[in-house]
């Protein structure tokens, strides 16, 4: 007989949600995760959209998940499998490319091909982002304290805080003040003269935001993404074995031998409130369950201007939630192919099995200006004519992603504004579609015969089938204002809230987005700490 009484009722079967339910029943609680959705993983899920073509429809590369999460949940022993992406190319408009790979001395020589001033710059560039990476990694697992506050809590967290400050040497201070305020484009100008070089490492600073490269604070983005590991190696890039939902099925399947309940299809329509403090929630379908706390996965304004009515919140707290910026920016669009595309600047010959271009990455940002056009459209709430786009060939990676010798092709799309004029529609679609396809022609010819079928998804998609407000990818921007001590509030970044017994622990709360699992795994500590179940 199902039961509805619970220690914890967790909001959301995403990553972080799995993760948080899965350390709550590792220290012996009985929890159930509640997902929409017909299917676990939130943003990191992988569905077959074409007979026989998987597509990790919104996420689809994995670098930040935590190491800690990864060891004490045992992943691999649930199948997680993380593969190499090993290079990223950058096709130029006229026929050449830029090439980045996993041998540094290649990478090295390929930059001084076409600037030997930039081959010099190069290691020193990539020691200090590396330094600054490492040097700020460790606030991650920091609790952000309020730094308004008196209580020992937050005074102890603050020294925390000034002893990671203490810490740092004075070059590595002046360059994380320095990466947390300018712009990438700033940032890659002081460093390197190649147009391709510095708006393919520009990218990398407006993802999942609604900003261009010349665009303050946009090289904190820069940063955040440069704080990845994989088995230890740092800034390593992958793609998990049977996509994004390897990811969310290893966690899936770890939380379920600890014990963890998870209901599919269990929308949830309401936190219920009894004497000031959150008791359980109610559904969709009528159900009520009951816990001594409740934990939201869900995005910022689902959990505190959905789930919750608003006079249990302080007026101020309400406001500052209702002005969190959470406007998608980001498409994606994911094309099931007969062939590979064959691109002019790394050609192949026969069906291109053995092309390194497709097993990794490909980067249609040929230079800074060419991404700041693209956000010059999106500003006036229109499609870039010429996007910004990430591609990798997932079925090169792991052969079980398409039919055999076919292939899927994974685009990420910058930009797709959520507010766009006039609104989405199929129409609108179909445009975002054609803006990729035209794109992606000028560099492979042979892209527009090879589709098989394609999907295109919007911001409003994103919002729609993902359950994320606005459809941002990070459930809300990484800019100075919307980070550590301020995510998503001041007062409130230690995933607690203004609600007794109720707690947040999602991509829009300290850390940040990115398939990481840390808010998860942060929020679910500060549960057990509090010692309320």
């Amino acid at each position: 007989m199902t039961t509805n009484n619970y220690d914890a009722i967790i909001i959301g079967g995403g990553h972080n949600g799995l993760v948080a339910g899965a350390y709550l029943a590792r220290a012996g609680k009985k929890v159930v995760v509640l997902e929409r959705r017909h299917i676990a993983g939130g943003a990191a899920v992988t569905e077959e959209i074409f007979p026989g073509y998987k597509f990790t429809e919104f996420s689809y590369v994995v670098s930040l998940l935590r190491p800690e999460i990864i060891r004490d949940l045992e992943l691999p022993k649930h199948g997680l499998k993380i593969l190499p992406l090993p290079s990223t190319v950058t096709p130029m408009e006229n026929g050449d490319y830029l090439g980045a790979w996993d041998d540094h001395d290649l990478t090295r020589r390929e930059i001084y091909r076409h600037s030997p001033k930039d081959a010099e710059a190069y290691d020193e560039y990539a020691r200090v982002m590396a330094r600054a990476a490492k040097a700020i990694k460790p606030i991650i697992n920091l609790i952000p304290p309020d730094p308004s506050s008196l209580s020992v809590k937050d005074l102890m967290g603050l020294l925390k805080v000034g002893q990671f400050a203490a810490n740092l040497s004075e070059k590595e201070l002046y360059a994380i003040a320095k990466l947390a305020t300018q712009s990438s484009a700033d940032l890659l100008e002081e460093w390197f003269e190649f147009d391709p070089l510095k708006g393919t490492k520009a990218a990398s600073g407006i993802i999942g935001t609604y900003l261009g490269p010349r665009s303050p604070g946009t090289a904190y983005v820069l940063l955040h993404h440069y704080m990845g590991e994989i088995d230890g190696a740092f800034r390593a890039w992958g793609f998990a074995k049977n996509g994004s939902g390897g990811v969310s099925g290893s966690i899936l399947s770890a939380a379920k031998a600890l014990g963890v309940e998870v209901r599919l299809n269990a929308s949830v329509k309401q936190v219920i409130v009894k004497n000031g403090r959150a008791v359980g929630v109610a559904l969709e379908n009528g159900d009520e369950l009951t816990s001594k706390v409740v934990m939201s996965a869900a995005d910022p304004k689902r959990t505190f201007l959905q789930f919750v009515e608003q006079k249990h919140f302080p007026d101020e707290f309400v406001t500052a939630l209702q002005n969190f910026r959470t406007r998608g920016s980001s498409g994606k669009v994911n094309i099931a192919l007969s062939e590979l595309p064959n691109f002019t600047a790394l050609p192949f010959k026969g069906k291109g099995h053995d092309s390194a271009l497709h097993r990794g990455a490909v980067s249609i940002s040929p230079s800074i200006d060419y991404i700041e056009r693209a956000y010059d459209d999106a500003k006036y709430g229109q499609i870039s004519k010429r996007p910004y786009l990430d591609m990798i060939f997932p079925s090169m990676i792991d052969p079980d992603m398409a039919p055999p010798g076919q292939h899927v092709m994974s685009c990420f799309v910058q930009y797709a504004p959520y507010d766009l004029e006039g609104g989405w529609n199929d129409t609108r679609r179909d445009e975002l579609g054609e803006a990729v396809v035209s794109t992606i022609e000028q560099y492979a010819p042979n892209i527009r015969k090879a589709i098989v079928g394609m999907q295109v998804i919007s911001p409003k998609d994103i919002e729609a089938i993902a359950g994320i407000t606005g459809g941002n990818i990070f459930h809300g921007e990484l800019l100075l204002h919307q980070i550590f001590f301020l995510r998503p509030t001041p007062q409130w970044a230690d995933f607690r809230t203004p609600l007794k017994g109720y707690y947040f622990g999602a991509s829009g709360a300290h850390p940040g987005g990115g398939v990481m699992g840390a808010p998860g795994m942060l929020a679910a500590k500060e549960i057990l700490k509090d010692g309320m179940l």
